[in-house]
């Protein structure tokens, strides 16, 4: 009898683990298709493979991965806007809301970028953890990302009404709003690993 119970639970373990491969791979067969698959729980999917592909060496076809190449490639498309920004406030003439609004766009996307870095790190520190430990780790990964698409929505609150320069207000609203569409996506697909890691990794039950 004590034979049987053990075999079920090597079973019931088994089952666990090819629960957990199918879910982490997708059921893929190369990553280009796993980040193509995984892309459709964004907003913007297109543009969610446009940035990814190129890393698909280094995604494989892991979620946790893919989550980090995702921020990886907002915080540098953040950073390349905010210095955009910077040298438009330097170069065009600007009335004094248009310079309040650009300032403040540029310390947006400087708390952007603090908050994905930030983000990134605490990524690093969630490994392939269970339990209190993961969801703490995810719980904070997800607020920053979700902080830093605010800051991004901010930047271009900033920029609506016709008060604004046209060329001014098209220029950097553009670039906001691609910085947006990535951190937007970053977040999905953070929410689509801590959704999937969280249910898929459980503890098995002890039998008696």
């Amino acid at each position: 009898m004590a034979a049987r119970v053990v075999r079920y639970e090597i079973i019931f373990v088994l089952a666990l683990l090819l629960i957990s491969f199918v879910s982490e791979t997708g059921g893929t067969t190369t990553p280009q298709e796993f980040i193509k698959s995984s892309c459709r729980a964004t907003r913007y999917p297109a543009r969610c493979v446009e940035c990814l592909i190129g890393y698909a060496g280094v995604i494989g076809q892991s979620k946790r991965q893919l989550a980090l190449e995702a921020l990886s490639v907002s915080i540098s498309s953040t950073r390349s806007c905010s210095s955009f920004v910077k040298k438009m406030a330097k170069q065009m003439r600007m009335k004094p809301r248009e310079y309040g609004a650009v300032q403040d766009c540029i310390e947006n996307m400087g708390d952007s970028v603090d908050r994905l870095s930030q983000s990134v790190r605490e990524m690093g520190r969630v490994g392939e953890g269970v339990g209190e430990d993961f969801e703490w780790h995810m719980s904070n990964v997800q607020t920053w990302v979700s902080a830093a698409l605010t800051d991004d929505n901010t930047c271009l609150d900033g920029f609506d009404g016709r008060a604004m320069n046209g060329n001014v207000k098209a220029a950097i609203r553009g670039r906001v709003l691609y910085v947006a569409q990535l951190t937007s996506n970053a977040l999905a697909l953070v929410n689509h690993f801590a959704q999937t890691h969280s249910t898929t990794h459980q503890t098995p039950p002890i039998f008696n």
